[in-house]
């Protein structure tokens, strides 16, 4: 059996299996982040992303915007589980014939995006490779009373995100701004149940809370925010790289959060029995099963 007939899930899966860990680690794989024992009333995150030539960006693009998003995807995850950025790791494969020039705007991308998040760099690793290669780990910390997974939905949760979806492989994915102060704002604010950033698209991230939750869902077509950039809905549902955050409250809350009318979140939908799988409800009110799709590696 080859790894691509397990598919990265199954393979993830087949990982986790095969580890085990002490009483330290209060959420190993399977989550945003990893949480760490750390204070009486706080905990470590712990998480890391690596950008690939040809996967994650094209060769051909401005190296300070690929250097950004290197940053940005972990203090994405960082967000996802209500915490702040404190300390990262940057190993870098770069090809021989690398120009200064080329380096110097993609560590400036980074540096820029570190400086405004409080962000420490602090050290890394250096090799050749054939193509680009980035790997960034990063640790922040979360108060224990704000900490947010995946498995914590409810029955009755109203469904949100943060932010229009579609589109982002236009360029909003280097462009895109890590939701660190909204997470704040909604873990000060309220009990926010489970939460997830979205990078393999909306259909595919929801699908991880539901599964860590043992729960379904409905989402409304008429309530899912299009970027101006998304072609339809299925953009919007399926495409990724959107990094806006998609989290679930007890409807009252939800009440709460909308009569404050904060223009950045959206309620989509609703959790409900587990029974229900996926459902996307159109226009007429016609629910339908969704195939779970997204943004696979393998």
């Amino acid at each position: 059996m080859r790894i691509s007939q397990l598919g990265e899930f199954g393979l993830i899966e087949r990982i986790k299996a095969k580890i085990s860990n002490d009483d330290s680690v209060k959420q190993g794989i399977g989550d945003d982040c990893a949480v760490l024992a750390y204070r009486k009333d706080k905990y470590l995150l712990f998480t890391c992303d690596m950008l690939l030539a040809g996967v994650d960006f094209q060769p051909r693009e401005d190296p300070y915007l690929v250097g950004r998003k290197a940053i940005a995807v972990s203090l994405s995850d960082i967000a996802a589980c209500g915490g702040l950025p404190h300390h990262c790791l940057v190993s870098l494969g770069l090809p021989i014939n690398t120009s200064v020039k080329f380096l110097d705007r993609l560590l400036a991308g980074m540096i820029t995006l570190a400086r405004k998040y409080k962000l420490n760099l602090v050290g890394g690793d250096l090799s050749r490779a054939k193509e680009l290669v980035i790997d960034v780990s990063m640790l922040g910390a979360v108060e224990r009373r704000r900490l947010v997974l995946r498995n914590g939905a409810r029955l009755g949760d109203i469904i949100f995100v943060s932010g229009p979806l579609g589109g982002s492989i236009k360029g909003k994915h280097l462009r895109f701004s890590p939701r660190i102060r909204e997470s704040r704002f909604l873990t000060q604010k309220f009990k926010i149940n489970s939460m997830i950033d979205i990078s393999d698209g909306l259909v595919q991230d929801l699908s991880h809370i539901l599964k860590a939750s043992n729960v379904g869902a409905f989402i409304y077509e008429g309530l899912i925010p299009l970027d101006r950039q998304a072609r339809n809905l299925e953009d919007a549902l399926f495409m990724g790289e959107d990094f806006e955050l998609l989290f679930t409250l007890a409807s009252k809350d939800a009440k709460k959060l909308i009569s404050m009318r904060q223009k950045m979140f959206w309620p989509i939908g609703e959790i409900v029995d587990k029974k229900y799988n996926l459902r996307l409800v159109d226009r007429r009110g016609k629910p339908r099963k969704l195939r779970i799709k997204g943004f696979r590696h393998f």
